[in-house]
Order: C-alpha cells, then sequence, then structure tokens
C-alpha cells in the first residue's frame, strides 16, 4: 500500500507516513470498504454478518442482549433484525422468561445464508492480508487483538 495524498495523487509526507496511527487507519478504511462491497455482492451488510454470527455462536438473544454481543447500537439493530426477519434469516418471538422482550433467532435459511457471507468474508481476509506469509498474519491479528484490548479497557 501506497499513502498517497487524495487529492494530488502524490505521496504524503514521511512524517505522516510513519505515524502508525495514520497507516492503521488507511488499512482500515480499504478493509471495510472492501468487506462493505463484498457483502453488498450478496444483498447483505456488515451489521448482517455480525448479528448472524453472534446468533450462531451464542445462540438466540434479546435484542438487547445480542446489542452487546456485536457492538451494534440497540437503536440501529431494531434495523437490521427488521432487515433479517424480513429474508427470512432470523425469527424474532416472545421470551418466555418476560413476554415484554423478544428473543432473535438464527433460522436454517439465516444459517444458510451466513454460510455464504463467511466464504466472502474468509476470501475478502485474503485479499486484505495478501502481502503477509501465514505466520505474519497470525502475528498481525494477535497484535491487533492486543492493541484492541488494551484500548478497549479503558
Amino acid at each position: 500500500m501506497t499513502d498517497h495524498d487524495p487529492m494530488a495523487g502524490q505521496p504524503a509526507p514521511a512524517a505522516l507516513r510513519a505515524l502508525p496511527s495514520r497507516t492503521l487507519s488507511l488499512v482500515a478504511m480499504q478493509a471495510d470498504r472492501m468487506v462493505s462491497e463484498g457483502l453488498a455482492r450478496l444483498d447483505a451488510r456488515k451489521w448482517h454478518y455480525a448479528a448472524l454470527m453472534a446468533l450462531r455462536e451464542g445462540g438466540a438473544a434479546s435484542q438487547a442482549e445480542l446489542s452487546r454481543r456485536t457492538g451494534i447500537h440497540r437503536s440501529d439493530l431494531v434495523a437490521v433484525v427488521n432487515e433479517l426477519s424480513e429474508r427470512g434469516h432470523v425469527e424474532r418471538s416472545p421470551d418466555p422468561a418476560d413476554r415484554r422482550r423478544n428473543v432473535v433467532r438464527l433460522t436454517g435459511r439465516g444459517r444458510d445464508h451466513l454460510a455464504r457471507l463467511q466464504e466472502v468474508v474468509m476470501s475478502l481476509q485474503d485479499e486484505l492480508l495478501a502481502p503477509l506469509t501465514p505466520a505474519e498474519r497470525e502475528q498481525f491479528s494477535d497484535l491487533l487483538i492486543r492493541l484492541h484490548e488494551h484500548h478497549a479497557r479503558r
């Protein structure tokens, strides 16, 4: 990746290229664009993928719990669940323990859709990390997780 001035097409000043925060931000923007475009080809969004994955791994959940699992704001999650429900990927039903809230469950159709999304996401990870060896990919992922966990505790 070359860090260019987006307006002039020229390399960014060395002082900017040397800032890890800037490079991380640029790579994050590229990764976000790649994943968004890849999922859009399957009529999906990142939040769809996150919600479906959280339901697959953690089981049925209230919308509040699903919001905590995914980091999707509760008000945004309502729209995500509505979209997934309209497509038959999740279903909502009253919580037997508290009829005032709904429980969201992954459907068989949702599992199939998630499998297709997972293939795309994993392919995009390979594309994003193409210049790195398998060992470097693992180390890079471990370092990113460590950075995130450190700053998330604050």
